[in-house]
């Protein structure tokens, strides 16, 4: 309006709306104030999102809190998925199904022994899978051994082909750090690809006292938290990255599993990372929900 009548005075105009000149200042000093608080929040963002590149915006509430609290800013999770969408910040999530799993094999299968069971603890249940990674012309594939509890991953391997050698080498890696005590209390679980079902792997977790459980299946659900780990390492780390070879390959997987397990904090664990739950078996509260089902209308009859 000022714009449209320049003659007219402010006081005038405030009259006419009804409100008193400090209240008409207070407005504008505020919307500033708004705008330099978004203008910090979208740095502090991209800062986040160099190392966790496709991390998502509750993610992020939770991994701002310590600069908000610095900063004094106030800011509840719309408010931010706002400030993500007007800059063009916010995640669309990809669905890339790629086979891994070959079933069609002469070995032995074993019985889904998790059904219904929920660790307490750490070391109590690991996951198993496999997934893909196109590196320049190729592919490469990553085999990831999870904590089920903690969400922590203990083992990994990156090899160029799907041969028992290589996965079995992930592991290797997590049985290292692993005590005697724990082995006998722990469960491995996977699907039934010829990779777990191979004499050689199944010989490392007998030789180790690890029980063996499986899928029955076919369904993702059945090993949801490893396919869960697939999608966040590679859709929110890996998929931005042109990679030329096998071993560049090697040292960015070693970069991310470290920012994985030691950074990104977990809805499933109670916002905190999987070492720190790892670490310390913390009894950590489940923060996840799906968002993006609605939840059922009750009607009173």
């Amino acid at each position: 309006m000022k714009h449209n009548y320049p003659k007219i005075g402010l006081g005038k105009f405030c009259q006419l709306l009804g409100i008193t000149r400090q209240a008409y200042y207070q407005h504008f000093w505020y919307q500033e104030q708004l705008a330099f608080e978004d203008e910090l929040i979208v740095c502090e963002v991209l800062k986040i999102r160099k190392n966790h590149r496709h991390i998502g915006g509750r993610k992020l509430y939770e991994l701002l809190q310590p600069f908000l609290l610095e900063h004094q800013i106030k800011m509840g999770r719309d408010r931010l998925f706002d400030v993500l969408s007007a800059n063009y910040l916010l995640i669309r999530r990809k669905k890339k199904p790629t086979i891994t799993t070959d079933s069609f094999h002469r070995f032995k299968k074993y019985p889904n022994l998790i059904r219904d069971f929920i660790p307490t603890h750490s070391n109590q249940l690991w996951v198993s899978d496999i997934t893909y990674w196109r590196i320049k012309d190729s592919f490469a594939y990553i085999s990831f051994v999870t904590d089920a509890y903690s969400r922590k991953i203990v083992g990994y391997h990156l090899g160029d082909n799907l041969q028992t050698s290589e996965t079995i080498q992930a592991l290797q890696m997590a049985i290292s750090n692993l005590s005697e005590e724990n082995k006998l209390q722990l469960i491995h679980h996977s699907d039934r690809g010829s990779q777990y079902c191979s004499n050689e792997y199944v010989k490392l977790l007998e030789t180790n006292n690890i029980g063996i459980s499986m899928t029955e299946n076919g369904d993702p659900l059945e090993n949801a938290i490893a396919e869960r780990v697939n999608g966040i390492i590679k859709e929110e780390y890996l998929d931005d990255y042109k990679i030329d070879d096998i071993q560049e390959a090697k040292e960015l997987l070693d970069a991310v599993i470290k920012l994985y397990n030691n950074e990104r904090p977990h809805m499933s664990i109670g916002n905190l990372t999987p070492n720190q739950v790892h670490q310390n078996n913390i009894k950590a509260e489940k923060l996840w929900k799906n968002y993006y089902v609605k939840s059922p209308i009750i009607v009173n009859q």
